[in-house]
């Protein structure tokens, strides 16, 4: 069985605080994106085994890869047999768009799907949230508006159809998730701008070309003094007469909406 994880972006990102258990409360609305792909085969076999390659690999240790632990959490849960897992990473690593997060989520709809466990969507999510905090939105894999650390999701209609999505990564660029909160967590962060209206879910029913300004990514204000390359792309998109650009995540890619439609 084979198939191609998609990517995520998220239209706004509020981080609201760190919790008591270590986690950052936020609030933003992912959608799927389809610009990049990963591709994902599975196949019962007599021992478990995976293998990792692609023009995004970057030599980790397969056996820690979300899909090698997704298949370890369901052996655990359910008792399900060995696999081979072939995985081959065309999304770019550390660019805030949940490519490893689709591929652990794809991997335990595969396996659910492989070993006739009859698990649905909200169970699959469940376990899903045990694997990373952005993973449960893939199993879903259409637009949700997500709160908690991330994994509390609910359904949000929006229709982007007008527009034309751009997606660009700085090269040899990347941000982790652990710098990304530092730099946020850091006395010397930015503040957070005033935004008019308060709620995220009001400012996403404006038209789009009421979002500059409103509809940000916290994590904007301390990736771009760190990393002024990816402030560069967002104002390029911009110059190029996009409606809106923001930076995906907590990573480097930054991705844009030009209005195709009059």
């Amino acid at each position: 069985m084979i198939l191609r994880p998609n990517v995520k972006l998220n239209l706004g990102l509020r981080v609201l605080g760190r919790r008591p258990d270590g986690f950052h409360e936020l609030e933003t609305l992912f959608i799927p994106c389809f610009k990049y792909c990963d591709e994902l085969t599975i196949e019962p076999s007599r021992e478990f085994g995976i293998e990792i390659d692609g023009p995004c690999y970057r030599g980790w240790d397969p056996s820690g890869d979300l899909t090698a632990r997704a298949w370890a959490l369901l052996r655990d849960e359910f008792g399900i047999g060995p696999v081979h897992i072939h995985l081959t990473k065309n999304s770019p690593v550390g660019a805030g768009l949940g490519g490893g997060s689709a591929d652990g989520a794809f991997a335990l709809r595969m396996l659910n799907d492989i070993f006739g466990l009859g698990l649905t969507d909200a169970a699959l999510a469940e376990f899903a949230a045990r694997l990373g905090s952005d993973c449960p939105f893939f199993i879903y894999n259409r637009p949700m508006f997500a709160t908690g650390r991330g994994e509390i999701l609910e359904p949000f209609d929006i229709d982007l159809s007008a527009f034309r999505i751009e997606v660009a990564v700085p090269e040899g660029v990347a941000v982790s998730t652990k710098e990304a909160y530092a730099g946020l967590d850091s006395p010397q962060a930015p503040p957070r701008p005033q935004m008019q209206p308060s709620s995220l879910r009001d400012i996403l029913r404006l038209p789009v070309s009421a979002w500059p300004g409103l509809l940000v990514n916290d994590f904007e204000r301390s990736v771009f003094p760190a990393h002024p390359e990816i402030a560069r792309l967002k104002q390029q998109f911009h110059d190029q007469g996009a409606a809106y650009a923001c930076m995906s995540g907590s990573g480097s890619a930054v991705f844009a909406l030009f209005l195709t439609i009059a």
